[in-house]
């Protein structure tokens, strides 16, 4: 009963605990949360002590905070975790502060900062990193004592100093990169474990792999790699083969072999097993094995395969020698052993004897021992290489060295380092500072023009006239500052290597000034003769002198311009100094009105050239002011006055000619009868002689100015200035004076007027002397300091200086010696020392015991090894150091090699036959051998050619060899090209470079730039095989040549200047051109031609201006003749001309020339006057009329005359002839009787008209009336009146007064007349006076100059660039546009520039520097060397000079040396000798190969040579090994695969751009597994980064396929195109599945392909108002009439809804087809829930029932259910 009403207790227990259980899960539990509350402490104060060094405590603060920061109450915080506040400590001293420090490591690499507690996964942290990521950096921090570094006892001694340095630092890194890897290879092909044909092996199918490298290694904390495997158990076919059962399954085996173990002394015995024990197995059958420690070390070999032992030959030249006593490198045989065992395919070991060998399996073998390489003690540490401090901060180094005395041996230790290095001079600021290299520069050379010559130019015969633009040269050198601010020329030059930065220019533009191009004005005319000296004159010696002067400059010298004064000599000189007559008043008759009277005049003092000076000049008494005169009464003739003197007919008289001028009159009125008559017409005219001076033209001639000359007694009349500036004195410059006589040369110097003789001395400054400077001696060249061979030629040391200032004018000269060489001291000859090798020891092999010891035959056979001595002998073949040889000797002889005792049972051969003889060159010959005895017959292995050859053949030897051509031809070198002279430059010098200083020096002969020279190709020397060898072989020097010949350069040719070509305007400005036409292109790279002159089409042209006569052709007149009178009827010609108005004149009245001229010449006419009038003087005459010499040279004008009744003006011609006015209007006939001849009235005169053309030289010449103008031909005849007696005679009118040049409004002009007869019987003269108003352009003018264009720059005869000057023509214009005389406008001021300078660009040639010495051959073999010289650029060609040349540099081929270099073969296969899986060895050959330069060609077999013509000093050996070790599989074995090939270069790149300056490369190994159960003992994967350069920067992007079926292929691809997995950041990865939101949980409806829901086919979508799927809705048909939704007869959509929702398949379903919950759900679900309260309380029933019951009691399964074990329950 109790026990029932325990276990009823318990039933409602576990109920209860039941329902809470539920209830709890239901709301759930609330997980307790860790407390918010932790301690904060702050520093440890000060040590609170009595006294320093003694024993004290130490307090902090300790609080409790929230993990919100603000502080709590401590009960808040666990008691038992409260850090502690108060510790012990020591009082420190002060003076503890001198001897403990901190002391700080470097920081070390940044790292990822450990993620904190409120940090996500790393997913969420790399999804939220953009650009960096948070690290920390970390160093150690200690407290040191000062004095040895070693770290305190305690760190708080440094705390009461300082607070410890931070020991963290926070830091930035990129974001984590993740690992990238390829795509998977394709699967591996499945193989069956068994060999059998019947059934596939075991029961388990095979596996198949694919793998995939790694491309980028994780970074900064990204994801690791996942696998680089993948496995696949392969699909039997239905024809594959079914499993074998257990015991028919077939296996295959193979022998493994391990590594081999260390080499042993041979008195020792082996350890461990070397073969498998059997007697452990597993639970699976695999058998254990057993390795011992010897067993799994590698070994690593890095020689060759014929050696086991290694020699490492290094030659170090030291310079102590340890001299031990002569030994051989004694060399010891050992043993090695090694394990092997027989394995399954399925990976299982089994007994060796399944695996099947003609031999037992060789676990032992002979090796040398070991023994550690040897070397010498370090030499004394080197002079640290940085002495001096410089702006890079950089230490310098110091290093030692030491030698072998030991080679090693086997597997013993490497060499050490032979050579250290070590950092030195760490405080720059306490060295001194380095000395600066800096280019110095000479002083400039002199101007030299000979350089911009062209070869057309021929005025380089005479250097010395050339003038203009030239270049002058400098030299640069380098020079070292020690400690100097300044530079000077006292510095020795250096080498030129050692400065730095651009060569400064050597070569600049110069000018040496020309004499200036004279423009000078024509003669004036010959001045009378006069006194050479106006002050002095004595002597009946006069000279006639004219001028002329020069028209403007520009600065220019003006020595070489010609005389400008040339005389004429005469007799009978007059004065310098006459009187003018410049007014006369009218004649007062003493007596009435007519009669003797005076006159009043007005006279001045002039000279020679018309100039006013005083009147003391003048000789004789000063002319009176009143002269007599007469004035003619009524009845007398009236005549005119004396006209002037005209020109003289000759300019000097000669012996048969003499000059004449003469001078006219003319009678104005004839006399009444009983008058005064007039004069015959031989008294109207007076001559006489002129032109006294003989034809006979003196000048005087100057030569050039001497040099500057010191004057002993001092130069004479130096100003106080000239004083001042002459700093080295003045001194004196004389110049030679000659009498010239035109057309024949000098005569004596009397005979020249001294007056104008030029002066012969001058002052000058005296030029100061320049001294030569030189700089000082370089330092001598180093010499050698190493021993030399015993047959090497002395070396040579050299210095130079360098001419800084060369002497000039009287300066120190400079020295004879620029340059020194002497020898070297000898230095000693290099020691000789040689290898002397023994003969081959004993072959020796493995001990007998130890082959017991082993299970091996006891048979004393097989492979060992013999050794020889090899010791190191002096000249004298004694005995010496091996480090002496190993310095000296060359590499060492081969101390052991490989041997071979025979077996019994092994294959007998008979010995090689003699080697057949050789037919010919090129030829093989060969040798064979035979196998012995019957059981070598037999034999399988024995039969086996690769084992056992028995045929060999080699090359017969030959001595035939051939040269055969390589390679193209060289240039065309030139001979003595290499002391290139400086032709190319036009200087007469070349530059030197060989002392690393640019200079120009003397060449000692002109180098050639074309014509013949020699071009050169290599020879090769072949043996008949074809391989290179030796040219001395060939007896040859290995070069070929041949002539050639360089084309000269040819400039442009130009033709002859043209002459200058006629003004191209007729009329006015224009300009002359002359040109030069192209007769040749420049070839071979000559001077260019200057570009067309498309205005000119010429190559060159050249334009003066011009000026043409508008009147060219004009009329000439004579003078009227006298009026005579004419009772016949004048002819109507003449009458209509009289009455003819004047249309030429401006102003209506005569144009008269100047008729008072006291110099006796023509006058100007009256267009030079400024006021439109002649210029006229007054005279004494009362008309000019009939002055028969004032027309002599004057042009057609218009003259009018004015009668006295009308003023009408007639067209005249321009004859001097003026107007006369008279008181009648008509003539008046007097008669007396019949036939007398009439005295007055009308008359008529006559003249000669001609058509002449004026020339250039003011010379006329007749040419043909047709043309000239015949609208202005002048009159031929005129009416002249006569006056009759009674009637006024009165003067011509005087010239019109000048009108103000402003021309003032109102202004007036006038003129007068004065008369010369009163009139009688009632007569009466007409007006004296008359006046006009001032009117431009009418009465009144201005005169302004009127410029050509300015000519093309012109040079100087003696110059090709350079300066030059501009010309241009000027004329004197009226305001009217007519010309007129120049000295109208000089009287208003000087003209403007009629000269100025200009510059010519020369045409500069490129300059280039001397070829510089043939270099050292390129490479020391091969085809590919040759010598190279070259030369630089010193001055670009600029404005049509040469062209630099296309080539720089040149080159020579030297001669072809066979290359012998090592060759590394190969990798072979891994070999495991003896065994077909396990540890191996892959090899690959190191041959000496001969080729052309370039291994690549030496690739064939028959390339391979001796090994002793390489150098074994450069025999690869300890970087690349030429063995390494190896492992084979085993079938059934797991194994890491090979490494993969090294990832492409990648950088680390944001936004496409890289900070780094180094990429990343990565490989990787994946594990291959084949079989399963294997898995357990695979290794894991491996990668590897290594740096590498040029990297790139690659981006990851996600790519996708096409949908299909609501799925697509996604991937990452990168930006070269390969696909990865990783490098695409996966919170940005695409989906790959689509699904619909919301979800399509409606009755058929399914998720389309757009990503929304639709119904299935026979349904329509109804949608909600958010356009979601509401329900489907069955679509109206035939079919679908009769459906019943309950009974389920609806038609399903088939597919993939179908498959997914199998309840739709019942009969009754809970939602109907408009996807609502049909009503009987709700009734089933009230239900069930009453049902759950019944059982609950029938449940509650029975357990309060206490009466037992035989079904009473609780399932026991439910206890179990609900009991957890908990004891508690």
């Amino acid at each position: 009963m109790k026990a029932q009403s325990r276990t009823l207790g318990m039933c409602c227990t576990r109920i209860l605990l039941l329902s809470l259980t539920m209830a709890l899960v239901g709301i759930g539990m609330e997980v307790p949360r860790p407390m918010p509350y932790s301690w904060k402490t702050g520093m440890w104060g000060v040590c609170v002590s009595g006294a320093c060094g003694s024993a004290g405590s130490q307090f902090r603060a300790v609080w409790c905070v929230h993990l919100d920061g603000w502080t709590t109450l401590p009960s808040k915080c666990a008691l038992s975790e409260r850090p502690p506040r108060e510790r012990p400590c020591v009082r420190v001293c002060e003076w503890h502060r001198t001897l403990f420090e901190w002391q700080l490591s470097p920081w070390g690499p940044c790292s990822p900062a450990p993620p904190s507690s409120t940090a996500s996964s790393s997913a969420v942290s790399l999804r939220e990193c953009v650009t960096a990521q948070r690290g920390v950096q970390r160093r150690r921090v200690s407290c040191t004592r000062r004095t040895d570094g070693q770290a305190a006892a305690d760190p708080r001694v440094c705390e009461a100093f300082s607070l410890p340095p931070p020991d963290e630092q926070a830091c930035l890194l990129p974001c984590p990169i993740n690992c990238v890897l390829s795509a998977f290879s394709h699967w591996s092909a499945c193989r069956s474990q068994s060999q059998g044909q019947g059934c596939a092996g075991s029961g388990t199918p095979p596996l198949q792999h694919r793998t995939r490298q790694v491309l980028a290694a994780p970074l900064y904390g990204g994801a690791e790699c996942p696998s680089l495997t993948e496995m696949r158990h392969c699909h039997r076919g239905a024809n594959a083969p079914s499993p074998c059962p257990h015991d028919q399954q077939e296996h295959s085996y193979s022998l493994w072999a391990g590594p081999w173990s260390e080499c042993r002394v041979r008195s020792t015995l082996p350890i461990g097993r070397t073969r498998v024990d059997f007697s452990v197995q597993d639970h699976s059958g695999r058998v254990e094995v057993k390795r011992s420690d010897e067993a799994r070390m590698s070994v690593i070999v890095r020689r060759h395969t014929e050696s086991i032992f290694r020699v490492n030959h290094h030659h170090h030249h030291h310079p102590h020698h340890h001299h031990e006593d002569g030994e051989s490198w004694g060399i010891h045989i050992g043993y090695q052993t090694r394990q092997v065992r027989c394995t399954r395919n399925d990976g299982k070991n089994v007994m060796l004897s399944l695996c099947d060998h003609d031999n037992a399996p060789v676990n032992f073998r002979s090796c040398v021992m070991p023994k550690d390489c040897v070397v010498s003690d370090w030499t004394e540490w080197s002079p640290c290489s940085k002495t001096c401090r410089t702006t890079d901060q950089s230490p310098g180094y110091r290093t030692r060295k030491r030698h072998v005395k030991g080679l090693l041996i086997g597997e013993g230790k490497e060499c050490p380092a032979l050579e250290e290095r070590e950092a030195c001079n760490l405080i720059g600021d306490l060295l001194p500072l380095c000395p600066s290299y800096q280019w110095l520069l000479t002083d400039w050379g002199e101007c030299q023009i000979l350089p911009l010559l062209g070869q057309q130019d021929h005025r380089h015969g005479n250097a010395s006239v050339l003038c203009g633009g030239g270049i002058q040269t400098r030299e640069v050198y380098c020079v070292r500052l020690d400690n100097v601010t300044s530079l000077s020329h006292k510095l020795r030059p250096v080498r030129r290597d050692l400065c730095s930065g651009p060569i400064p220019s050597m070569v600049q533009s110069c000018s040496i000034t020309c004499p200036q191009l004279c423009l000078l004005t024509d003669w004036s005319e010959w001045g009378p003769c006069v006194h050479d000296e106006c002050f002095e004159s004595q002597g009946k010696r006069g000279f006639h002198v004219r001028r002329r002067s020069v028209l403007g400059g520009t600065g220019g010298v003006f020595e070489s311009c010609p005389h400008l004064t040339e005389a004429m000599p005469c007799d009978k000189p007059t004065s310098c100094f006459t009187w003018r007559l410049t007014s006369q008043g009218p004649c007062t008759p003493q007596e009435g009105t007519c009669g003797p009277g005076t006159q009043e005049q007005k006279v001045e003092c002039v000279n020679t050239t018309g100039k006013t000076v005083s009147g003391d000049r003048c000789s004789g008494d000063l002319a009176a002011t009143h002269y007599p005169c007469e004035k003619p009464c009524a009845s007398n003739c009236v005549l005119s006055n004396w006209s002037p003197w005209s020109h003289c007919s000759l300019s000097c008289s000669g012996k048969h000619s003499e000059g004449k001028q003469h001078r006219t009159r003319s009678v104005l009125a004839l006399p009444e009868e009983g008058g005064a008559v007039c004069p015959n017409v031989s008294a109207l005219q007076q001559w006489r002689s002129c032109a006294s001076g003989t034809c006979v033209h003196l000048h005087w001639a100057t030569g050039p100015w001497g040099p500057c000359t010191l004057d002993p007694q001092g130069p004479l009349n130096v100003s106080a200035t000239e004083q001042q500036n002459a700093t080295c004195g003045l001194g004196t410059q004389m110049r030679e004076i000659t009498c010239v006589k035109a057309n024949n040369g000098v005569v004596t110097s009397k005979r020249c007027p001294l007056s104008s003789r030029p002066v012969s001395e001058r002052v000058c400054v005296l030029a100061c002397p320049v001294d030569c400077i030189v700089t000082p001696f370089s330092e001598w060249s180093p010499c050698p300091n190493t021993c030399s061979p015993a047959n090497a030629t002395v070396v040579s040391q050299s210095r130079h200086r360098i001419i800084i200032q060369t002497a000039a004018n009287g300066g120190q000269d400079c020295p004879d010696t620029l340059y020194e060489e002497r020898e070297c001291e000898r230095t000693s000859t290099c020691p000789t020392y040689r290898w002397q090798t023994h003969r081959w020891n004993k072959c020796i092999l493995v001990p007998d015991s130890v082959r017991q010891a082993l299970g091996a035959s006891t048979e004393s056979c097989g492979q060992g090894l013999e050794t020889r001595g090899v010791t190191c002998v002096g000249t004298d073949d004694s005995p010496a150091a091996l480090s002496l040889c190993l310095l000296w000797g060359g590499p060492m002889p081969a101390q052991m090699r490989g041997c071979r005792v025979a077996c019994r049972d092994d294959c007998t051969l008979s010995s090689w036959s003699t080697f057949s003889p050789c037919q010919r060159c090129g030829d093989w010959r060969s040798r064979s051998r035979t196998l012995i005895g019957r059981s070598s017959k037999k034999r399988v292995r024995c039969q086996q050619e690769s084992l056992y050859p028995l045929k060999e053949r080699e090359p017969c030897p030959c001595s035939e060899f051939r040269a055969q051509p390589q390679g193209s031809w060289s240039p065309c070198l030139l001979p003595g090209l290499s002391e290139r002279t400086a032709w190319h430059l036009g200087l007469p010098g070349r530059p030197q470079g060989l002392d690393g200083v640019l200079r120009w020096r003397p060449a000692q002969g002109e180098g050639k730039e074309c014509g013949q020279g020699w071009r050169y190709r290599a020879l090769a020397c072949l043996d008949h095989r074809g391989q290179l060898v030796e040219p001395t072989l060939c007896a040859s020097s290995g070069l070929e040549k041949e002539l050639c010949h360089v084309a000269c350069p040819t400039d442009c040719r130009l033709s002859e200047w043209s002459p200058w070509s006629t003004c191209s305007a007729s009329c006015g400005w224009g300009v002359k051109v002359r040109a030069q036409w192209l007769r040749e292109k420049a070839f071979n790279g000559g001077r260019p031609c200057p570009k067309l002159d498309l205005r000119n089409q010429a190559q060159v042209s050249e334009v003066l201006p011009c000026y043409s006569e508008c009147d060219q052709y004009s009329w000439e007149v004579d003078l009227w003749s006298e009026c005579h009178l004419n009772t016949l009827h004048i002819n109507s010609t003449a009458a209509n001309t009289t009455s003819t108005p004047n249309t030429a004149s401006p102003t209506g009245t005569a144009n008269t020339p100047n008729t008072a001229s006291p110099t006796g010449t023509a006058n100007t006419p009256n267009t030079a006057s400024p006021t439109g009038t002649a210029n006229t003087s007054n005279t004494t005459t009362a008309l000019n009329t009939a002055s028969p010499n004032v027309t002599a040279n004057t042009p057609n004008r218009t003259t009018a005359l004015n009668t006295a009744s009308s003023n009408r003006t007639a067209n005249t011609p321009s004859t001097g002839l003026a107007p006369t006015s008279y008181s009648l209007s008509n003539a008046i006939s007097t008669s007396t009787g019949p036939g007398e001849v009439l005295s007055c009235g009308e008359g008529v005169q006559s003249r000669k008209a001609r058509c002449v053309r004026r020339g250039s030289n003011g010379q006329s010449q007749h040419v043909h009336e047709t043309l000239c103008s015949q609208l202005e031909h002048p009159i031929t005849s005129q009416i002249c009146p006569l006056p009759c007696p009674t009637q006024c005679v009165s003067s011509q009118w005087s010239q019109w007064s000048t009108c103000p040049m402003a021309c003032p409004p109102g202004a007036l002009r006038w003129r007068g007349r004065q008369v010369l007869r009163q009139p009688q019987l009632g007569h009466t003269c007409l007006e004296l006076s008359q006046s006009q108003p001032c009117l431009f352009n009418s009465t009144c003018f201005s005169y302004n100059y009127s410029y050509s264009d300015w000519s093309s720059c012109q040079l100087s005869e003696n110059a090709v660039c350079g300066q030059g000057i501009k010309t241009r023509l000027h004329r004197c214009v009226r305001s009217d546009d007519e010309l007129v005389e120049m000295n109208l406008c000089a009287e208003r001021g000087p003209s403007e520039k009629l000269i100025i300078s200009c510059e010519v660009s020369c045409p500069v040639n490129c300059l280039v520097s001397a070829w510089s010495p043939w270099s050292e051959c390129s490479h020391t073999c091969g085809n590919q060397s040759q010598m190279l010289r070259s030369r630089m650029v010193v001055q670009e060609a600029g404005d049509g000079g040469q062209s630099c040349p296309a080539h720089l540099s040149q080159t020579k081929p030297c001669p072809i040396m066979p290359c012998y270099s090592w060759l590394l073969g190969d990798w072979s296969p891994c070999q495991i000798e003896g065994a077909e899986c396990g540890e191996g060895l892959k090899v690959r050959n190191l041959t000496c190969v001969v080729h052309w330069g370039a291994l690549s060609s030496a690739s064939q077999s028959d390339a391979v040579v001796e090994e002793e013509r390489c150098d074994r000093g450069q025999r690869p050996e300890r970087d690349t090994p030429v063995q390494l070790p190896c492992s084979v599989p085993c079938p059934g074995d797991c194994h890491l695969t090979e490494w993969s090939p090294w990832s492409s270069c990648q950088l680390m790149c944001m936004d496409g751009r890289s900070f780094e300056t180094q990429g990343r490369q990565a490989r990787s190994r994946a594990v291959i597994v084949q079989v399963p159960e294997n898995q357990e003992t695979c290794p894991s994967q491996v990668y590897e980064t290594r740096p590498c350069k040029g990297g790139v920067c690659h981006t990851y992007e996600w790519r996708t396929g096409g949908w299909r079926e609501n799925e697509r292929n996604v991937w990452c691809q990168r930006s070269d195109g390969v696909n990865v997995t990783g490098g695409c950041p996966s919170h940005t990865r695409p989906s790959a599945i689509r699904h619909c939101h919301p979800p399509c949980s409606k009755p058929f409806s399914f998720c389309t392909q757009s990503g929304v829901c639709g119904c299935e086919k026979g349904f329509t979508e109804v949608m909600t108002s958010h356009g979601f799927l509401d329900y489907c809705t069955r679509t109206p048909g035939p079919d679908h009439k009769k459906a019943d939704v309950k009974t389920g007869s609806g038609q399903a959509r088939p597919g993939r809804t179908q498959s997914q929702n199998p309840l739709r398949e019942w009969a009754l379903q809970a939602v109907g087809p408009d996807g609502r919950v049909r009503p009987w759900v709700y009734g089933l679900m009230a239900a069930g829930f009453v049902l759950i309260l019944l059982i609950i309380i029938m449940s509650f029933l029975l357990c309060k029932n206490t009466k037992p019951s035989s079904s009473g009691g609780c399932p026991q399964k439910a206890l179990t259910l609900s009991y957890d074990g908990d004891t508690d329950m």
